[in-house]
């Protein structure tokens, strides 16, 4: 009798214990654990990396394929994300359009080495001028990367389609071409991107991370024909090199970084892609990043410079895409 009313004691005291533990933990939404397999698969499918493209060699031989691209935001997140946006994160923003972009595109120049501009519409609306800057040389590229600056995910379809068609035309009217390439801003990717996109005549897309070299976009497992640049955040500037962030890190440890991923590819003879931003790479103690690392590339050899539709058009003729 003794023995079973200790045993009743400490099942009494597991019990409240474990009613205790669970009330001072903080539970995480976990909606997934919900899923069957059908309806994981269904959303694990939305959009999937497909068949790798790729390409036995790239153009004159070379050993590897550099994508320097630049996300030229300025102040579009500033404004687009507050009703009263700060002045003092506007004049940060304001710093690419009136020093940054000036001085990388002199430093591409110099080398002459193609770029890929990706750039809000509302960034041409705000410093127009910046379109001559980025046509003087004649070879680089300007891509879609949304009217504001906006958050995808945030919105409906209808608005999502809306705003990135109202960007294409902008882009067309400033620049003079209609632009094929697109990059989500803050690469957020929506469930309905892809179908927009596709639907805007796009030929690429680079907001995606499944892959170092390009791939096939698929949609539940079927090809779509769209072609992914894939990104990186460790090959962004702007979340590794904001002095106010959590994950500060000091240019030249960058550079290493940037280094490193570069020989990689070197040796598996495949693509590296850069993306960075005139307001944050343009600032004088950061430039040497890329004056640095165009230096290390160039010493290397058999590197392809090119802009991101260089690439897609490249490994679309190679692969056989229509």
């Amino acid at each position: 009798m003794a023995l079973t009313r200790l045993r009743i004691w400490v099942a009494g005291c597991v019990c409240v214990w474990l009613v205790a533990g669970s009330v001072g933990v903080a539970q995480t939404r976990q909606p997934g654990i919900f899923l069957d397999l059908d309806e994981i698969r269904a959303v694990a499918g939305r959009v999937r990396a497909g068949r790798s493209l790729q390409p036995d060699t790239w153009p004159n031989g070379a050993r590897v394929a550099v994508l320097l691209s630049f996300d030229v935001d300025n102040d579009t997140i500033a404004i687009a994300r507050n009703e009263t946006p700060s002045l003092g994160a506007m004049s940060q923003g304001e710093y690419g359009a009136r020093v940054g972009l000036r001085r990388v595109v002199n430093l591409v120049d110099e080398h002459a080495i193609p770029a890929s501009f990706f750039i809000p519409a509302v960034s041409l609306v705000i410093a127009p001028q910046m379109v001559d800057v980025i046509q003087a040389s004649g070879r680089h590229e300007f891509g879609v990367h949304g009217w504001i600056h906006e958050l995808n995910t945030e919105l409906d379809a209808d608005t999502e389609r809306e705003l990135v068609t109202r960007a294409v035309a902008y882009l067309e009217q400033a620049t003079g071409a209609r632009p094929l390439g697109y990059r989500a801003p803050s690469w957020n990717f929506s469930p309905n991107t892809l179908d927009i996109i596709r639907g805007l005549g796009f030929l690429y897309d680079s907001s995606l991370m499944a892959d170092d070299r390009p791939y096939e976009l698929t949609v539940h497992g079927e090809p779509t024909g769209m072609i992914e640049l894939p990104v990186e955040w460790i090959l962004d500037d702007a979340p590794l090199m904001n002095p106010r962030g959590n994950s500060y890190t000091a240019p030249r440890d960058l550079l290493q970084v940037y280094i490193d991923e570069f020989d990689k590819a070197y040796e598996e003879g495949t693509m590296f892609l850069l993306t960075t931003h005139p307001h944050i790479i343009g600032h004088r103690s950061r430039i040497v990043i890329l004056e640095e690392l165009i230096a290390h590339m160039q010493a290397k050899g058999d590197v392809w410079f090119a802009t991101h539709q260089q690439v897609a058009e490249y490994v679309r003729d190679q692969a056989g895409m229509d």
